[in-house]
């Protein structure tokens, strides 16, 4: 009878211990079935990222864009292999989905002491300062108490939450919202006066004040936020070791600056009151002048929002603007280029707008082939204001200074200096006021970015007259 019962006991306790078995096996099979392969047995690196201006999102145009999507492009090309995007709603999302192995790196993580409990992190690459966003049309916090009893939202489980912790043990009865939106739909809630304010990174606050007139940056919180790539606790050694030589690399040669600075490098060039004038103007564009725009466009290939945004740097779209040293019209033409691209009436907008959208194509076609987007055309718009000769001088300067003669943010620094005696008397060139073509080249990188956003590009459907002259046409496509 002791047997019997022995033997169901132990029968019993055999099938409950083989379900247990089989089901960690099943979920063994099943997670392996998630786990990325090792990067050495697969031909694509596999990124997990959030779709977001800044990060990784589809343009206007419907191409892929984004700092992290730009570095991990270059990165996936070092290791010849092809990217492919995870693209996740929030940070817990992404550290989750890495813990999971459901992707080989996760791009644009917030170094955070919680995080770090979590996950592994590559080298630091780009640091922004958490700030406090506020409506204009209200009184402005002087400091963290002024926003207690405030309706105040944040992204979920962005870093955000940690700094507000931070100043909540100074301040128990400060309160906030967590919330599934992007930072951009709660920067427009912002500006909408729905809600009192938005903590996010001083560069998602800059790229909105592009767009609203009445948000600006009450104060800042905290110390800044760091970024990197973060992998799981088990991440391959060898793919951590190709990462921090990937950066060091880009860090040595320019790439990250280069790629910093086509994101972020002239969002803070105009003033809040450049910018809010800008956006008043863009509301009112005369019909003839926006159908010269486009008509630019036809002939050039040139979106004509940059033509447009260059002109406005140039006249703010003043038809008879006229400098104390003669140049003119809505392009501000020299009378030696309007004589180049057969002008009669400089103040006609629409020679001047055609005239000036050719020349910017000339300028573009006489820099080497070896020279990319979007480096060719600010390139090309500093030699619209100072000349094709004084450019080369600044590149050859640029050479001298170890930089490269290539990009724009390394022109940047040798281009104000195309002013100072001890550089340009040894230049075949001589003076130019550099720092003068350096401003109007981020103004209209402003300028066109804002125009980006609340204007669509040219197509066929759009209002142009077709009197456009058939040798004008140039068919070299620019983007």
């Amino acid at each position: 009878m002791i047997q019997y019962h022995t033997y169901i006991f132990s029968a019993y306790f055999f099938s409950i211990f083989s379900f247990f078995i089989c089901g960690f096996l099943i979920s063994a099979c099943d997670s392996f079935e998630e786990s990325v392969p090792l990067l050495e047995k697969t031909d694509e690196l596999i990124v997990i990222t959030v779709n977001n201006h800044d990060t990784y999102h589809k343009n206007i145009s419907g191409r892929y864009v984004g700092l992290e999507f730009d570095l991990a492009s270059e990165f996936a090309t070092e290791l010849e292999k092809k990217v492919r995007f995870i693209v996740v709603e929030n940070m817990e999302e992404m550290l989750s989905a890495l813990e999971r192995h459901q992707g080989h790196l996760a791009a644009g993580i917030s170094v955070t002491t919680k995080n770090q409990s979590r996950i592994h992190f590559g080298p630091i690459y780009q640091r922004t300062q958490p700030q406090v966003a506020y409506n204009t049309d209200n009184p402005k916090p002087r400091n963290i108490e002024d926003m207690v009893g405030k309706n105040i939202e944040i992204v979920r489980e962005s870093v955000h939450a940690e700094r507000l912790n931070e100043a909540k043990l100074e301040i128990p009865d400060l309160r906030w919202t967590e919330t599934d939106m992007s930072t951009e739909s709660l920067l427009a809630r912002l500006a909408e006066g729905k809600i009192d304010h938005v903590v996010t990174d001083s560069t998602n606050i800059s790229f909105a004040e592009n767009l609203y007139t009445n948000l600006d940056v009450a104060i800042n919180l905290g110390k800044e936020n760091s970024k990197a790539w973060a992998f799981s606790s088990y991440v391959d050694p060898e793919l951590q070791k190709k990462v921090q030589e990937f950066f060091k690399r880009i860090e040595q040669d320019g790439t990250l600056n280069r790629l910093l600075d086509k994101y972020y490098g002239h969002i803070r060039w105009l003033g809040k009151e450049d910018r809010n004038k800008f956006l008043e103007k863009i509301r009112t564009i005369p019909s003839d002048l926006r159908n010269y725009f486009y008509q630019a466009e036809e002939i050039t290939k040139i979106d004509w929002r940059l033509i447009a945004a260059l002109a406005y740097q140039e006249s703010h779209w003043d038809r008879m603007a006229t400098s104390p040293t003669n140049v003119r019209g809505i392009m501000m033409l020299t009378e030696d280029t309007a004589d180049r691209m057969k002008v009669t009436d400089r103040l006609d907008a629409r020679q001047s707008i055609l005239a000036g959208a050719r020349y910017l194509l000339i300028l573009k076609d006489m820099l080497p082939a070896r020279i990319d987007e979007p480096d060719r055309t600010w390139i090309a718009l500093a030699a619209y204001n100072q000349g094709y000769g004084h450019i080369e001088d600044a590149r050859i300067l640029a050479q001298r200074m170890k930089l490269s003669p290539d990009l724009w943010v390394d022109l940047k620094r040798s281009l104000p200096l195309l002013s100072n005696s001890k550089y340009f008397e040894k230049l075949k060139h001589g003076y130019a006021r550099g720092g003068e073509a350096v401003f109007l080249t981020e103004s209209v990188r402003t300028y066109y970015n804002i125009l980006l956003k609340h204007e669509r590009p040219y197509s066929r459907d759009s209002s142009v007259s077709s009197n456009i002259e058939p040798n004008l046409i140039i068919h070299n496509q620019i983007y």
